[in-house]
This record gives structure tokens, sequence and C-alpha cells, in this order.
């Protein structure tokens, strides 16, 4: 009688990354969605706003690329590619401490939208930084990948400002152009690039390092 194989650690932090990340974005989309219905808003008004935000966006991605990996004949090949698969932990570390820093002093939160916030913003960016870390390979990712791992978030920043300008509503704070301004909302855009291009370097350097010490040979 054959045992069964036991799984391996890399396929249990896959599915942990990829049931926190579902489980977190069918909370928020239930919070969302009764928040939105009591205010008296349309289904495709609420859809609209609810894919507006980075957060979740982001994290829909991170779904992708865990189903990526545990399902390889599915068609998911963008999402195993590791430029996107480094440009998104990346991105998730900017998210978590974007809301670390700044945006959970501005709107404090308690009972289950506080779970649901805590999954998205530091449960799910732990769970993907240390599955990009500790179970992909490395030494993939080039420095000329910079502008193709910026290129998506300026697609998003150009999306929330025409959208904002037609349904006068803006997901995050810095980016409201019609209490800030333009000129003060392009100017918080580019620090916040800035910070992308810098995590983005980061993530680079780092896995070029990660790359070279699985190719030194152990004593």
């Amino acid at each position: 009688m054959h045992q069964p194989r036991p799984v391996s650690s890399r396929k249990l932090l896959t599915w942990l990354g990829l049931l926190m990340g579902a489980a977190g974005l069918i909370l928020q989309f239930i919070l969302s969605f009764q928040v939105a219905m009591a205010a008296g808003r349309d289904i495709p008004g609420f859809l609209g706003h609810f894919f507006a935000f980075y957060t979740i966006l982001t994290n829909v991605v991170l779904v992708l690329i865990y189903a990526s990996q545990l399902w390889p004949k599915a068609p998911l090949a963008l999402f195993r590619r590791p430029m996107v698969r480094g440009f998104m932990a990346a991105n998730i570390a900017l998210v978590g401490l974007y809301v670390f820093f700044v945006l959970r002093f501005i709107n404090p939160l308690s009972g289950i939208p506080l779970v649901a916030d805590t999954i998205l913003h530091y449960v799910c960016p732990t769970i993907y930084v240390l599955w990009w870390l500790l179970t992909l390979r490395h030494a993939l990712l080039r420095w000329a990948d910079l502008p193709a791992m910026l290129l998506p978030t300026l697609a998003y920043f150009v999306y929330i400002l025409a959208r904002g300008a037609w349904v006068q509503e803006y997901p995050y704070p810095f980016l409201n152009a019609i209490k800030l301004g333009y000129p003060q909302v392009l100017l918080g855009a580019v620090y916040m690039a800035v910070a992308l291009a810098v995590l983005c370097l980061a993530t680079i350097a780092l896995d070029k390092s990660l790359g070279r010490r699985r190719l030194v040979p152990s004593i």
C-alpha cells in the first residue's frame, strides 16, 4: 500500500496565500456591497468603485499568481512570468507600507472591517513576499525590467484620474483632484512612483543576490 506523498512546504505556502487572498477579497466585497446598497448605489457603480482600489487589484493579481503556480496548465501564462511576480512583490509591499504609515490613521477601523483590512493589507503582503523569497527561482530579473514594472501602476494612475473626472469620485485621498487640484495630485503620484521604483530596484537587486547565493555550493 502506497503512502501518500507529503505536501511540500512550498505548496502549503502557495495554498495559504491563495486561500487568504480569496477570503480577504470575498469578505471585503461583501462588506463593501452592503455599504453600497445601503447608500443607494447601483451595482455597476459599486463594481466600478470596488475595483478602483489598488489594494483590490493587487490582491486579485496575487490570487491569479498563486493559481498559475498550483495549476500550471491553466491559461495563466502571464502570471507565471518572473517579471510579473517580482513586480508584484514590490507592489504589494508598497500597499502594506502605505496603509501602515498613512491610511490607517485617516480611517480607523474595528470589527469585521478591520479583519478584512488586516488580511488584504498585512497578511497577504507578508505571505506573498515570503512566497516570492522562499519558493521561487531567482536571478531571473534584469535592471532593464524596471520600466515595464512601473508601467501598470502608471496606467492605473491615468485610469483613476480619468474615471474620477467622469464620476467625481476617487478611491484614495491623495488622488482626489477635486479637493487637491491636479498639480498636487500629480506631485503625490510622482512620490508614489518614486517609492515604487525604489522597491522595484530593491526587488531586482534581491533577486540577483538570492540567485548568486543559490549558485554557490555549500561547504
